[in-house]
């Protein structure tokens, strides 16, 4: 394995990845407004298990707790260099599924006026990237409500296979009583999709 899958926080050195459209940074305090902006819209947390955002403040509040470590990024469009998403994964010991130690489970969710234009796909794919050959996890997992088949289209594209296995997250703050649908990926998979075109860079991390 590159490196160990238990070491989140370990230094302060974090990273950035591109390809040719989008940016993955982590999240800057800065971004409090956009992610209000976008994560107020009624219709968008619920879809990914957390409720609207009701104020600036508690965007904030996501951004210094929640999306604060190494494993979340903001999808940043290039065009307007504005975050207008967020992807992701979580180790084992804070997933929403029972996984095995070498297994992480991967997020997203993207702003409602850039659905239909791929950038979830490619987010997705430039974590997948990272979690097999930078951590070295082995299985990736995933998984959506059935009344969002979106997002299971995402994960299919970048090559999970459906397990036709559903089960509740109880951990969700949105939908904890609805199951899911659940996703795999294999390291070794023929289905996996990869991004030829990625960029990585370390950065180092403020703390803002």
């Amino acid at each position: 394995m590159a490196q160990s899958l238990h070491d989140e926080s370990r230094n302060d050195v974090r990273l950035t990845m591109e390809n040719p459209s989008i940016q993955l940074r982590h999240w800057k305090e800065d971004d409090a407004w956009a992610l209000f902006k976008y994560a107020s819209d009624p219709e968008l947390g619920p879809l990914a298990g957390w409720p609207p955002h009701k104020s600036v403040e508690e965007s904030l509040e996501v951004i210094r707790t929640i999306f604060n470590t190494e494993s979340m990024w903001a999808i940043v469009w290039k065009a307007s260099d504005e975050p207008i998403g967020c992807v992701g994964y979580l180790p084992s010991s804070a997933s929403n599924l029972i996984i095995e130690a070498d297994h992480a489970e991967v997020g997203y969710w993207i702003a409602r006026p850039f659905w239909g234009k791929g950038i979830c796909t490619e987010a997705l794919k430039l974590v997948i990237d990272h979690c097999f050959n930078v951590k070295g996890f082995t299985t990736l997992w995933g998984c959506y409500f059935p009344d969002n088949p979106a997002s299971g289209r995402v994960m299919e594209k970048c090559g999970f296979q459906d397990t036709g296995k559903e089960a509740l997250c109880p951990n969700l703050k949105v939908g904890s009583e609805k199951a899911v649908k659940i996703m795999e990926l294999k390291a070794n998979s023929p289905t996996r999709l990869t991004c030829p075109t990625c960029l990585t860079s370390p950065i180092k991390n403020n703390h803002q």
